[in-house]
């Protein structure tokens, strides 16, 4: 199995990250972008087994690890591997 874990700021957290690339962003002409807002992308390989049990697992991994949860949110899609013949 694989899982796809996104962490950004929470809303009301302020993203300095995310304003540098918005003033970057304009200062290279791409002035129709309003707002940006910066964040991290985990791709991880899980062993297979039982969704719910991996997402009980995903979730104690972005609790503890992945994410600070008093200022940012996550969110996760995990995807069962396919063996193409």
């Amino acid at each position: 199995m694989k899982a796809q874990v996104y962490v950004t700021l929470k809303d009301s957290i302020h993203d300095p990250q995310g304003n540098a690339i918005l003033q970057a962003l304009r200062t290279l002409g791409f002035d129709g972008v309003s707002g940006v807002r910066a964040g991290k992308y985990f791709e991880l390989d899980l062993p297979d087994g039982c969704v719910k049990t991996t997402e009980e697992f995903v979730k104690a991994m972005c609790e503890k690890l992945l994410a600070n949860t008093v200022i940012e949110k996550y969110r996760y899609e995990i995807m069962e591997k396919r063996e193409v013949s």
